[in-house]
């Protein structure tokens, strides 16, 4: 009865740490990528790619994603030989995941960028790609920067599913450390405050990002 952290590997659960931060820093960037990719899509006149698009995001959207992680690390053995790593499974998912959600937030940013610069630079003869890159996607990241942060927390949290596939992540390595001490209080209340931790710093660095940009203007 009571607490008792004598028993809890400190070492051990924390060096899940590495792997968490790992997994959702690689699922943020590519996440962000293939979102901008998928926003200009969906932006698109050529309608077959705005379908698939459309169909895109419905999909990742609609679907659990504790059933993609799964899908992903079973049945791509299943299908094609690949004994593909628990890790790499989860990246690959949460990256595509999150780039539903983000198409759909930098999409909003393209639009709310006055239509009257993309006639300005278009008129002016400034190639298509150019001008997203270089006009209106800079100003729709700056418009949109808090919600990608939120996103980024959201990915920071839900990377505990990933556990569920045996990748060595904090929750994982919380849920060995209750098998093997029959404690569960204290391994949970410590990845509760990690997370907690991390979710605090990268509220932080979003918020110093936001006064940064804010004061550029």
């Amino acid at each position: 009865m009571g607490l008792d952290f004598s028993q809890i590997n400190f070492g051990f659960i924390l060096g899940g740490v590495l792997v968490t931060l790992e997994f959702t820093v690689l699922s943020t960037i590519f996440g962000f990528i293939l979102g901008t990719l998928l926003s200009i899509i969906k932006i698109s006149k050529f309608a077959p790619l705005r379908w698939f698009g459309i169909a895109y995001t419905s999909v990742f959207r609609g679907t659990p994603l504790l059933v993609q992680v799964s899908l992903a690390y079973w049945a791509v053995p299943q299908l094609t030989g690949y004994d593909i790593p628990a890790l790499q499974a989860g990246i690959i998912t949460f990256s595509l995941n999150s780039a539903a959600y983000v198409s759909e937030v930098i999409r909003a940013g393209i639009l709310a960028v006055p239509a009257g610069q993309r006639d300005a630079a278009l008129s002016l003869g400034v190639p298509y790609g150019k001008m997203m890159r270089d006009i209106i996607l800079p100003q729709a990241v700056k418009n949109i920067l808090p919600a990608l942060v939120n996103e980024s927390v959201a990915l920071l949290k839900d990377s505990s599913l990933v556990s569920v596939i045996t990748a060595n992540d904090l929750m994982r390595r919380a849920e060995i450390t209750m098998s093997n001490t029959y404690r569960y209080f204290e391994p949970l209340i410590l990845i509760a405050a990690i997370y907690y931790v991390i979710v605090i710093f990268l509220s932080w660095i979003g918020s110093r990002l936001e006064r940064r940009l804010r004061q550029s203007d």
